[in-house]
């Protein structure tokens, strides 16, 4: 057993090179080293509306925190003097957009200021996280503050982590309407609920955004390219039990041909619609909607007809007890949002917003017979507006509130645990029983003791002493271990 004095020496150790808020530092760091680049390389072209016009989008650059003084002219401005003068310590962001007239490059200055964003204190954007004790205490800081929060308009806001169910998983539960197993499916931050519900007599049915509930199982894989009842039943599991559920679905189904699924189908998503409008949207919700994380072109629909065969088994697996249902309370099953995926989530937000806007100025200015330059079309207030408005206030994209929040100065311990607390977005007017109980998997990931009294006692959880969140990483890197390893990417299996 290790004394008194050895623990001491190993916590002391341990927080030499850990601080308590290492994973919002992390994470706001990979927001700013790889998460804005991602955004903008998405959309790379900007299509406009004047003929032979477009905008390519290249690198994005931010620089280090500044302040535009009234007398004229950028300066450096420090966190301290940022709190004093109630304004919002922010670094400058600049874009790399070169104008193409008729696909031709125009090779001008292309470094356009398109806004700023909020700096954590102590991440790598910011001055003080180079400088040591005494440096900080000349700075007017504390040196054992330990950063992890933003200043907006004078005001220290800490961006509180949310706890959230893991995207692109099967999750199975039994249900009241039959089991269920269903999928949030996640690409590049719009998500997509798909769900599979077997009915107590077998009966599997599909429901994905945009369109009626109880979409026949089989109808849908006929129109992803599954034409023949042989080839349905041989891409599913030779278990007796999940063939008997799918020879039953085959046999109560009217559609026997991919061509009167497509048919039933679109007639039912668009009824009373031209035929032509029929198909373009039927192709344009399978492509987009159902399961997008596999890919929103028409080449994919045969991995989601693979996923929905997969999803079906599932559920056929939980009705007959041949597996237990998913448990939505274990923390494997939770993903924790911290500051850079939230600000991440944010700056995708204002970014779309500012194409659209150099999109209509581009109209406006080619309708009034104007250069198109570049630097003109760009108005930064689209981008930093919708950044700071959220940051202000703590509302937040998809109707999140009290994401951003005043940080708590009553002492250096309250300070610390709301740098490290965790909200759920369920109801706090609703009992939640199961998601309020503490759970098995929480042991040594959240404290079980500190929780508020009343209505949000456990939805608002604050992270254990010891207990670090990791920020992820790319999926092409989990692919190649695995490749490496002899475990092929095969989504038939």
């Amino acid at each position: 057993m290790p004394s008194d004095n050895s623990r001491r020496d190993l916590l002391e150790s341990y927080f030499r090179t850990n601080s308590l808020v290492k994973q919002q530092l992390d994470s706001y760091n990979r927001f700013v080293e790889v998460g804005m680049q991602e955004v903008v390389d998405r959309v790379g072209k900007i299509d406009t509306n004047v003929e032979g016009f477009q905008l390519k989008i290249g690198k994005i650059r931010v620089e280090p925190p500044r302040f535009y003084e009234v007398k004229g002219g950028y300066r450096q401005i420090m966190p301290s003097e940022a709190r004093l003068r109630n304004i919002t310590y922010a670094a400058p962001v600049f874009l790399e957009i070169i104008p193409l007239f008729n696909g031709i490059e125009r090779p001008t200055y292309s470094d356009v200021f398109i806004g700023e964003i909020p700096v954590m204190a102590k991440s790598r954007l910011c001055y003080l996280s180079n400088m040591s004790n005494d440096e900080l205490i000349e700075a007017g800081e504390d040196a054992d503050d330990p950063g992890g929060y933003f200043i907006v308009n004078g005001s220290e806001r800490v961006l509180v982590g949310i706890e959230d169910l893991v995207p692109n998983r099967i999750m199975t539960t039994r249900e009241p309407s039959g089991t269920v197993a269903k999928v949030f499916s996640t690409r590049h931050g719009f998500r997509a609920r798909c769900v599979i519900n077997r009915t107590p007599d077998g009966m599997l049915s599909v429901e994905f955004p945009a369109t009626p509930p109880d979409l026949s199982f089989i109808q849908i894989l006929r129109a992803l390219g599954m034409e023949k009842d042989k080839e349905i039943l041989d891409a599913f599991s030779h278990d007796r039990v999940i063939q008997n559920d799918i020879l039953l679905n085959l046999e109560a189904e009217q559609c026997k041909s991919s061509k009167e699924a497509i048919e039933v189908l679109s007639r039912r998503i668009s009824p009373g619609q031209p035929e032509e409008f029929r198909l373009s949207r039927l192709d344009n919700l399978t492509d987009t909607y159902l399961l997008p994380h596999l890919g929103v072109e028409k080449a994919d629909r045969q991995k989601k007809a693979f996923y929905l065969i997969r999803m079906a088994q599932r559920a056929v697996r939980v009705a007959n007890k041949r597996l237990l249902p998913d448990d939505k309370d274990h923390y494997a099953n939770k993903r924790v949002k911290l500051a850079g995926n939230l600000m991440e989530e944010l700056f995708r937000y204002a970014f779309q917003f500012l194409t659209k806007d150099i999109v209509y100025q581009a109209s406006r200015a080619d309708a009034r017979g104007r250069k198109l330059n570049v630097h003109t079309l760009v108005r930064q207030d689209t981008f930093v507006d919708r950044i700071r408005y959220a940051m202000a206030t703590g509302n937040w994209i998809a109707g999140q509130t009290g994401v951003s929040q005043l940080l708590d100065r009553t002492s250096n311990l309250a300070t610390m645990s709301h740098l490290r607390r965790v909200i759920s977005p369920l109801s706090k007017k609703h009992p939640h029983f199961k998601a309020r109980d503490l759970h098995g998997t929480h042991w040594g990931k959240l404290c079980p003791s500190e929780t508020p009294e009343g209505p949000s006692c456990s939805l608002v959880k604050n992270l254990s002493i010891l207990a670090q969140v990791t920020k992820g990483m790319p999926e092409e890197e989990v692919f190649e271990a695995l490749n490496r390893i002899g475990i092929e990417k095969d989504w038939k299996r």
